[in-house]
């Protein structure tokens, strides 16, 4: 049994910034293998991904990297345009192709303490699916996917039909500041954690982009500082690598404020390029004894 499942698409994604456009692969499941792959094997973990012919190539570099993976054929791979402005914290997107959605029956062979859905579109992981893994372990969830409903090419954020039924089987669920007012017509973080956690949500991690982010668990609220990056170069990924090193914490038995410092001290060193998180546990630790006294947080 894995300590840690990742289940969700590599993509293909063209990024597009004022300063390049970059062709490269991507997904939840993308940056959180790699990110992983960097740090102590304290957890092990195992990706179940989903991907057309054209990118097996990904899913060899993965496995080559030390990567456990399981992967399903698809007619199609995810296929994302990002687009990003001089401020990051914001992004306008275009679905160019879709994968298939994972079902129950690719889930029975999989066991593992906590499922992570990497959700890209609304219709990747099914209530049922859902459900199922909620009785094998405990499951963890990116709601971003839940979020995109793709009319042509473009992606509009929309809430989710089945939010009642999938927050009732998530232990841990991730958003940003964004998402949280499309789910709840809420901006005040605090007031869209309690809504949450009454649908049975157990920990609720809202990041805030520059301003930190918010966990709340166990009825307290948890203030997580944001470390200012040396520069910003790519936010392409920060959510996924900030989920990385939340749940490579949390699997280890760390509280949830060391967990949330942790990741978003991953997530100052991942916006500093493009790309996956590439650095070490010694820088991680560095960031957060740099900016011990300093942090950039507005609560």
């Amino acid at each position: 049994m894995k300590d840690l499942c990742c289940i969700g698409h590599i993509t293909r994604d063209k990024i597009i910034t004022p300063e390049s456009t970059v062709h490269m692969a991507g997904g939840t499941s993308f940056y959180m293998s790699y990110g992983i792959c960097q740090l102590p094997p304290k957890v092990s973990y195992q990706l179940v991904t989903k991907v057309g012919r054209g990118q097996l190539a990904e899913v060899e570099k993965l496995q080559q990297s030390g990567v456990d993976v399981v992967c399903y054929s698809s007619r199609h791979t995810v296929y994302f345009e990002n687009k990003y402005g001089e401020n990051t914290n914001n992004r306008t997107q275009r679905v160019l192709a879709k994968a298939d959605p994972f079902t129950i029956e690719e889930m029975r062979p999989l066991e593992a303490k906590v499922f992570h859905l990497g959700s890209l579109l609304n219709d990747d992981f099914s209530p049922e699916v859902v459900k199922y893994l909620s009785t094998q372990g405990f499951v963890s969830i990116d709601v971003q996917g839940y979020l995109r409903k793709v009319v042509g090419e473009q992606v509009h954020a929309t809430d989710w039909a089945d939010k009642k039924d999938i927050l009732s089987c998530t232990d841990i669920l991730k958003l940003n500041e964004h998402e949280m007012e499309v789910i709840t017509n809420s901006k005040n973080p605090r007031t869209v954690a309690l809504q949450l956690a009454e649908y049975g949500v157990r920990e609720i991690v809202i990041t805030l982009g520059s301003y930190g982010s918010l966990i709340y668990a166990d009825g307290r609220f948890h203030e997580i500082p944001a470390y200012r990056p040396a520069k910003v170069v790519d936010a392409t990924g920060c959510g996924d690598t900030y989920s990385t090193g939340y749940l490579y914490c949390r699997s280890q038995g760390m509280n949830v404020e060391e967990s949330g410092r942790f990741a978003a001290a991953m997530c100052t060193l991942k916006l500093e390029h493009s790309g996956p998180f590439d650095r070490t546990l010694k820088d991680i630790h560095q960031v957060m004894r740099k900016s011990q006294h300093h942090p950039a947080t507005a609560f």
